[in-house]
């Protein structure tokens, strides 16, 4: 089920950024971010309609993915 950013609290928003962050694994880019520059990363990619939060009803757990 997608849920739309606009419709969470800031507090669930910034915890569903937090935890996919942590979960990501190892970094193979060439430049190191900070832990806030990934989140404000994330919400950029959110505003410009680049990734959408889907709920598994299933497992209880969201996910972050790219829209093509």
């Amino acid at each position: 089920m997608l849920i739309p950013y606009t419709k969470l609290s800031e507090k669930a928003l910034k915890a569903i950024i937090e935890e996919y962050i942590t979960r990501e694994g190892t970094e193979y880019g060439v430049k190191e971010y900070t832990f806030e520059q990934k989140i404000e990363q994330i919400r950029q990619q959110l505003l410009q309609g680049e990734i959408k939060i889907n709920f598994d009803t299933e497992t209880e757990t969201c996910n972050l993915f790219p829209i093509k």
